[in-house]
């Protein structure tokens, strides 16, 4: 399923109208995002939360030529399936 389809059946599934199915979608997103940058989670009880991960730096090895490399610290969003969700 594509965003445009989520759409179309967000739009069903609510009785919206496709634009306003999309801007719901789009208000959403965007606020998991906002929250995520700002190292905050999102619980939505049931269906799963949404974490930023952090990984430190760390040493690695470069696969072609075997030399030692230093690998970045990062942050990543991640996402860990509810109750609901899990037992599908």
């Amino acid at each position: 399923m594509n965003k445009t389809e989520l759409v179309a059946a967000i739009a069903a599934k609510a009785e919206l109208s496709k634009v306003a199915a999309a801007a719901a979608l789009d208000a959403t997103l965007a606020t998991i995002e906002e929250e995520l940058k700002a190292g905050n989670s999102v619980q939505l009880i049931g269906f799963g939360t949404f974490a930023v991960k952090e990984t430190p730096a760390h040493e690695g090895i470069n696969p072609a030529t075997k030399a030692k490399i230093q690998i970045a610290a990062k942050k990543a969003a991640k996402f860990k399936a509810g109750a609901k969700l899990a037992t599908l």
